[in-house]
């Protein structure tokens, strides 16, 4: 029954979106939106800085949960929910819709003739999207499976405009997305607007956006002589965080004689197992917004993710890669670039030696080699106001 009426609903948005093209668009409406319904990620820092900074507009904010609508609305921000009559009219006639992924983080039937401006969700690192040419998401985008398809609809729709960095990540994306180089625009990523900001800066967005016990856990960290962030990319085969010989515990006697703690931010589809506390060790919502966080740590431990550019955007901080199964996930995922001449920091292979880098602080970050993936991956945008570029590029700015 349940499939049944899935099918019914996603019929219906295929009626409608037709439709949605005839509604005439104004470039005075400009409406945001993100993925699962949720308040994060580049939209959400483009929605904030829209609201602070441009003028003679409708700024909105429309979802599919009504909690983010409550929580934008107590912000003092206006949005809706997306079955609304006023979250209908005003995506119907918005000229200009912002997305974290696709026009389904607001509403794909209604997309129509929009503008859709797409700020995806930081550089890429693997192939993403139309790029992608093995495992289960070859199904939508190579081997068009129909019901796959079918039930997803958006990708299919091409964004007219997409946030790059550099002209290298504007032939990335423009072969992902299907569109023309001409339709990326450098501006880098809106959700990087704090990370080269006062911490005085940083301190007064916590407290005017974000939520209690991220407000409690900065005041928290501050104690520690070093925090260090602990940021895994997701592993299809592998729902546990920590196999493969990582010892909590040892982890947690390690931070405690530096006087530091650890941030946990696994990814948010992953198994963990919270009945135990640990001194030094801090876990994290899978969905905490970690941007105005990251300015605050000292050490980002990762692998594969592409968090690691986005943190040496900021000076003075240092990376540990933690490759424990380097040979398998390289050789498991299709990667745009050779990734040994593409990432920087203190690379480890085994817990032990991560372990001895962590208790002896030898991580310390390689001003050259970070200066020059910078200026591969951030180009000009490096150090810019992203939210205002995106605004500039599109002739937004009054």
């Amino acid at each position: 029954m349940k499939q049944f009426a899935k099918f019914i609903a996603y019929l219906l948005c295929y009626m409608v979106y037709p439709f949605s093209y005839l509604v005439p668009r104004t470039s005075k409406i400009l409406v945001f939106g993100s993925y699962r319904g949720g308040f994060n990620d580049n939209s959400k820092y483009q929605f904030i800085y829209a609201n602070e900074h441009v003028k003679n507009r409708k700024l909105v904010w429309i979802s599919t949960k009504k909690s983010t609508v409550a929580h934008i609305r107590s912000l003092g921000y206006e949005a809706y929910f997306v079955a609304s009559l006023k979250g209908l009219w005003y995506a119907l006639r918005a000229k200009y819709w912002f997305v974290n992924s696709y026009s389904s983080d607001i509403a794909f039937c209604l997309a129509g003739s929009a503008k859709i401006v797409n700020l995806w969700h930081g550089v890429p690192m693997k192939a993403i999207e139309f790029g992608i040419t093995k495992g289960d998401l070859a199904k939508r985008y190579v081997q068009r499976d129909i019901r796959d398809t079918f039930y997803h609809p958006a990708p299919f729709r091409r964004p007219d405009y997409m946030v790059s960095t550099t002209d290298f990540f504007d032939g990335v994306f423009s072969q992902s997305f299907r569109i023309r180089k001409e339709q990326c625009i450098q501006t880098g990523c809106p959700r990087n607007i704090l990370l080269n900001k006062p911490l005085a800066e940083v301190g007064a967005f916590i407290q005017k956006y974000e939520s209690e016990a991220t407000k409690h856990l900065v005041a928290h960290i501050q104690q520690y002589d070093t925090v260090l962030v602990y940021m895994p990319t997701w592993r299809d085969s592998q729902r546990e965080c920590f196999a493969n010989g990582f010892d909590l515990n040892a982890l947690n006697a390690c931070a405690a004689k530096q006087n530091a703690c650890v941030l946990m931010k696994p990814h948010a589809n992953t198994i963990i197992d919270k009945s135990i506390e640990y001194s030094n060790l801090i876990f994290l919502d899978g969905n905490v917004d970690m941007y105005c966080i990251l300015p605050y740590t000292h050490v980002l431990i990762t692998d594969y993710s592409s968090i690691l550019y986005d943190y040496i955007l900021m000076p003075n901080k240092h990376v540990i890669l933690f490759h424990y199964d380097y040979e398998e996930y390289v050789n498991s995922r299709e990667f745009i670039f050779d990734i040994q001449d593409n990432i920087v920091g203190r690379k480890v292979y085994t817990f032990d030696e991560l372990i001895q880098v962590i208790s002896t602080n030898d991580y310390t970050m390689d001003a050259i080699a970070r200066q020059k993936i910078l200026d591969k991956f951030w180009g000009e945008t490096s150090g810019k106001n992203s939210c205002e570029l995106v605004f500039e590029k599109l002739q937004l700015l009054d």
